[in-house]
């Protein structure tokens, strides 16, 4: 496949890279990086010809985007795309010494509180142009609205009020006035894009994990409810959080956890049919979301010069349909998972 070429993004009218590069681990989410390598990567994925670029606040607590607008402010800006979150307000610890940095590896020292109401989605989407050092963001998505962050339905259905109640106006006011493109929603788990599309008219979703070559079962209703109302797709976690990029090795991680015997099995015999066709493990991973038609993009992360190239070098890899169709046969994907160059 070509990094370069694009396809629509749903309804949006924004054409998207089908390469990207996720924000994420350049927020020190599993490793500290320095930032000789941050500023690499990024250098390395520009001069690769990578155009759309994706961070939030939460990402190493502003530091992704602090890293990528000093790359990408000195850049042609009409010459990319840009996405970054809201639904987060960052602001600074009340006990500094005491500074948790919890699920980040390292980052900054900001505390953050969840606030989808209109004066926060205004803040926070300000706050991001100001860290990016960026006055224009194409594409503004909101971030973790879901079970996953909040943990029961009053928290989701209390922050789905504040959204209704006066968030989606803000996004809105952002979209009819021509700051934003597009407006996405983060979806880290099934049974949240029905209701989003219920209630709002949103344009694409970025959907972490939840399809992959190691899970279909957004294609039971998700999926198809999307393509009927012309709404865009973008994969990150496209590697599962880890087992189809490293293979079933020790601690290798599924999900964000250990990878269970179950998926290390699946993994090993996705390998051997890789092995059988000559296609690299990464290369399927990367390519199989764009058998399915509202697919834009997908957007793997790097925190070196070398993942960056390997990464583009596993998209470009020309896969056999004959390999895929082994993979069908095997019941290692869906049979009704549409196939890349079907």
């Amino acid at each position: 496949m070509d990094p370069r070429a694009k396809r629509s993004l749903g309804k949006s009218g924004v054409e998207l890279p089908l390469f990207g590069l996720g924000g994420a681990p350049l927020g020190e989410l599993f490793v500290k990086v320095t930032e000789a390598d941050a500023e690499a990567t990024l250098q390395a994925a520009w001069d690769k010809c990578v155009r759309y670029y994706d961070t939030a606040p939460w990402y190493g607590r502003g530091q992704s985007e602090h890293r990528f607008g000093r790359f990408l402010y000195r850049q042609p800006r009409a010459e990319f795309v840009l996405s970054t979150k809201v639904g987060r307000v960052l602001k600074a610890p009340r006990y500094p010494e005491r500074f948790d940095q919890g699920f980040w590896s390292g980052g900054l020292q900001f505390d953050h509180v969840f606030d989808y109401s209109y004066d926060a989605i205004m803040r926070a989407y300000e706050d991001c142009m100001q860290r990016l050092g960026m006055n224009r963001i194409d594409l503004l998505v909101i971030h973790d609205l879901d079970y996953w962050h909040h943990a029961t339905e009053p928290k989701v259905q209390a922050y789905l009020g504040q959204l209704i109640g006066g968030g989606w106006r803000a996004l809105e006011e952002l979209r009819s006035g021509g700051q934003i493109k597009a407006i996405g929603a983060g979806i880290n788990e099934l049974g949240m894009m029905p209701r989003f599309l219920d209630l709002f008219d949103i344009d694409f979703f970025l959907v972490a994990l939840r399809y992959t070559l190691m899970e279909h079962d957004s294609l039971d209703s998700e999926l198809p409810y999307c393509e009927r109302r012309d709404v865009g797709i973008i994969i990150g976690g496209v590697f599962s959080s880890g087992v189809t990029a490293t293979g079933a090795g020790p601690g290798a991680k599924y999900n964000y956890a250990d990878a269970s015997p179950e998926v290390l099995d699946k993994v090993r015999r996705i390998q051997a049919v890789c092995e059988r066709h000559g296609v690299p493990l990464q290369a399927a991973a990367l390519q199989f979301p764009f058998g399915h038609p509202s697919v834009a993009s997908v957007i793997p992360g790097a925190i070196r010069p070398d993942q960056v190239e390997a990464n583009l070098g596993y998209f470009r890899h020309v896969i056999p349909t004959a390999f895929w169709q082994e993979l069908r046969h095997e019941r290692l994907i869906r049979e009704d998972a549409p196939l890349p160059g079907a």
